[in-house]
Parts: C-alpha cells; sequence; structure tokens
C-alpha cells in the first residue's frame, strides 16, 4: 500500500463510506428496498454505485432513512417526510456551523476584551 492512502480499516469510523448494500439497509431499517428507492426519488439520499451498479448506502444515510421512516410510519406523507429531514439537516448543519463561530470568535478575544 502506498504511503499515505487510506487503510481498508480506515472505512470502519467513515460514516460515509459506503458499506452497506441495499438489501441490507433495508433489513436493517425495517423497510423495504421500495422505499429506499423511494427516497431517492425524493432525493433524500444518492447512494453511491458499486462496481456492479447496486446501490451501497453509508451510516449517515441510514441515519437519515431511518428518520423519514419515523415520520412515514406517525403518517407523514413520504414527500413531507423527505423535505422534513432535508430541513432538519440544514438546521443541525447551521447550529454546528454557527456553534464553532461562536467557539472562535470566544477564543481570538483578547482577555482585557472578554472582561
Amino acid at each position: 500500500m502506498p504511503p499515505g492512502s487510506p487503510r481498508p480499516a480506515d472505512n470502519l469510523d467513515d460514516d460515509d463510506y459506503p458499506a452497506y448494500t441495499m438489501g441490507r439497509a433495508a433489513e436493517m431499517l425495517g423497510t423495504t428496498a421500495a422505499f429506499l428507492r423511494a427516497l431517492g426519488d425524493h432525493r433524500l439520499i444518492t447512494p453511491l454505485r458499486s462496481a456492479g451498479g447496486h446501490r451501497r448506502y453509508s451510516r449517515y444515510q441510514l441515519r437519515i432513512a431511518a428518520r423519514a421512516r419515523e415520520l412515514v410510519d406517525q403518517g407523514t406523507p413520504i414527500e413531507a417526510a423527505c423535505r422534513i429531514v432535508i430541513l432538519e439537516d440544514q438546521l443541525e448543519e447551521a447550529r454546528r456551523i454557527n456553534e464553532q463561530l461562536r467557539n472562535g470568535a470566544r477564543g481570538s478575544q483578547s482577555p482585557a476584551a472578554a472582561t
């Protein structure tokens, strides 16, 4: 393996690594492959494709799909569930960025300015 290249074991900690087949993902979520395809049709998740063209899902995508399933199970139409999950994800990202900016601003203040 060339120096600096990722080791296969590094993928175990990568939330974005497409490790799960459609069948395994559906099994883990307690849903069907059709449900996962529908989430893709509504652009909630876009699975990567294996060399053979099979859909592969990451842990991050499975968490997103699980949240959509919760909403659908509560009676929310799938289109609305996908939109809600997208907005929740965007809000969480905005909060994370806001917190980073706040922490950065605190760290850059001099002790005299902070008093």
